[in-house]
C-alpha cells in the first residue's frame, strides 16, 4: 500500500515543489501562482464583466498618445506597453499629480479567452475580451 502524505499551509512550498518535480508543462503555471512581481498598480484599470462571454478591460492612460501605446498578445499574456519620453522644455512643476511614465503591463489570458476588440479614445484604452464558447455549449432557441 501507498503512503498518503497529508500536506498544509506550513509545508506548501514543499507540497508544489514535488508537484513541480513529477510533472511536464506545469512549471509556468506554478511559477506564476507564486510570482508576486504585479505589484504595480501603474496604469489604474477596470474590469468590466459586460455578460457572461464578454469582458472589458479599461486603462486610464492620460497624457498618451496613440502612438506611445503598444497592445499585443503572446504565449497566453495580454500586454500592454506605454512609451512616454519626459520633455525638459516643460517648465519646472510645482506639483506633478499626472503620472506621464513608461509602463510595461501584463494580464494573462485564460485558453479560452480571446481579445476582440481595441481601441483608444481620450485617454482611455479599451480591450475586449471574448470568451470562445464552443458551438455544443452556445445556447440555441427552439421555440
Amino acid at each position: 500500500m501507498t503512503n498518503l502524505a497529508r500536506y498544509h499551509a506550513a509545508n506548501l512550498p514543499e507540497l508544489f515543489e514535488r508537484i513541480n518535480r513529477n510533472s511536464i508543462g506545469l512549471d509556468d503555471y506554478l511559477n506564476r501562482f507564486w510570482d508576486d512581481t504585479t505589484t504595480s498598480n501603474y496604469p489604474p484599470y477596470n474590469l468590466v464583466q459586460v455578460n457572461n462571454v464578454l469582458s472589458k478591460l479599461e486603462i486610464a492612460l492620460a497624457g498618451f498618445k496613440k502612438d506611445e501605446v503598444k497592445v499585443y498578445t503572446e504565449f497566453g499574456k495580454l500586454s500592454v506597453e506605454g512609451k512616454k519620453e519626459e520633455s525638459k522644455d516643460d517648465g519646472e512643476f510645482v506639483h506633478k499629480g499626472l503620472a506621464q511614465r513608461s509602463f510595461t503591463r501584463h494580464w494573462t489570458l485564460a485558453d479560452d479567452t480571446e481579445v476582440r476588440q481595441v481601441s483608444f479614445s481620450d485617454g482611455l484604452l479599451v480591450v475586449e475580451l471574448g470568451k470562445i464558447v464552443p458551438e455544443h455549449h452556445q445556447r440555441k432557441d427552439w421555440f
